[in-house]
């Protein structure tokens, strides 16, 4: 574990604190992979990619802080994943109740609050909470610049090498593999081709060949923060049908990113798609897939919908993507200080032109 990143840990078991105050409650438990990851600056509890929950969890009184376990996992995440912040409670593999008696003493009976309760004996996280863990801290921000950075670099790096008669698996499993190289999880890759591409928003791969285009889509994990990224390979020229399209969903894009700024709400910023999609001719595509949201450390913590009255503020992360038929646009991008969007995956090396003083990615025409 990166023990520069102590301090972030003390200032967050005090925001856990403070809403222990605030609630009146006697403990913090905090499960899920997103949560863990937060509260450890970065530390891992996942093994199996796809839970939601891993192999540890952190609880938090007003006095202490551990990382509850067992055997199995205890000694590496002392080696790799935590700060010296956290004791740490270690139970038999096989006996899971010791854990449940742990929290019932070190809370002396108490309200526990927990990300995931048990229904009728633990409640949920205080909103004061769950909005500090979605406005990012300076060195949150530093590491999720790094993991931007790698996610683009291998979604770059594997559209440049693909070939027309690589299948969608393949396509899949190499830049499942970068990511892997670079040390971020694959927490998804999708990926369609010419024959899918057309009829599918969330085309998980298949054993078709690409052919002439596709589109691969990384939701790449690195210190528990997701950079969200859609990307278009083209061998030869595309089509001027498609062309119009990729154009129109970077006009429609731009209305949302121009709106991403401390203090709207999120259905406003849908309600610009809305009426964007629907100046360009495609009234029902608001309809066909969402239309991305706020992230960090999930893939969306909110997705944008009608109803949706959250609000952006400084250092929150947003993923917008609008798409069409065959046409998606999507980066990862973060709401500075000046009101201003960073752009944590932009990979110079990929094409871009400039769309509202800002350069959004281009399919990669090869050949």
């Amino acid at each position: 574990m990166n023990y520069k990143f102590s301090s972030e840990v003390s200032a967050k078991l005090e925001l856990i604190r403070n809403a222990l105050t605030e609630t009146e409650a006697q403990g913090v438990r905090l499960k899920g992979t997103d949560w863990f990851a937060w509260a450890t600056a970065g530390g891992s509890n996942t093994v199996l990619l796809t839970a939601e929950t891993g192999v540890a969890e952190v609880l938090v009184t007003l006095e202490n802080a551990w990382i509850l376990t067992d055997e199995i996992e205890a000694q590496r995440l002392k080696d790799e994943e935590i700060s010296d912040n956290f004791q740490f409670q270690i139970n038999p593999w096989a006996d899971a109740e010791a854990r449940e008696s742990f929290v019932r003493e070190a809370t002396n009976g108490g309200k526990v609050l927990c990300d995931r309760p048990i229904p009728h004996i633990e409640k949920r996280l205080p909103p004061s909470l769950q909005n500090h863990k979605r406005v990012l801290m300076s060195s949150e921000l530093e590491r999720y610049r790094e993991v931007g950075r790698k996610a683009s670099e291998a979604m770059t790096e594997v559209l440049k090498a693909a070939k027309p008669t690589w299948t969608e698996y393949q396509l899949a499993g190499a830049g499942a593999e970068a990511l892997w190289a670079r040390g971020l999880h694959p927490a998804l890759t999708l990926v369609a081709g010419d024959l899918r591409l057309p009829l599918y928003r969330h085309a998980t791969p298949s054993s078709e060949q690409i052919g002439h285009q596709a589109m691969m889509v990384f939701c790449a994990r690195g210190y528990g923060l997701y950079a969200n990224l859609t990307r278009f390979v083209c061998f030869g020229a595309m089509a001027d049908e498609y062309k119009k399209l990729h154009q129109d969903i970077q006009q429609i894009e731009a209305c949302a990113l121009n709106l991403c700024q401390g203090g709207t709400a999120l259905n406003s910023v849908y309600d610009a798609l809305k009426q964007a999609y629907e100046k360009y001719g495609y009234a029902n595509a608001i309809r066909e897939h969402h239309q991305g949201g706020t992230t960090g450390y999930l893939a969306r913590e909110i997705v944008a919908n009608p109803t949706t009255t959250d609000t952006l503020a400084e250092n929150m992360a947003v993923a917008w993507n609008p798409s069409l038929p065959a046409a998606k646009i999507e980066d990862t991008f973060v709401i500075l200080a000046d009101g201003k969007l960073e752009n944590l995956t932009f990979d110079a090396n990929w094409p871009s032109i400039e769309i509202e003083a800002r350069l959004r990615p281009l399919p990669l025409e090869m050949g």
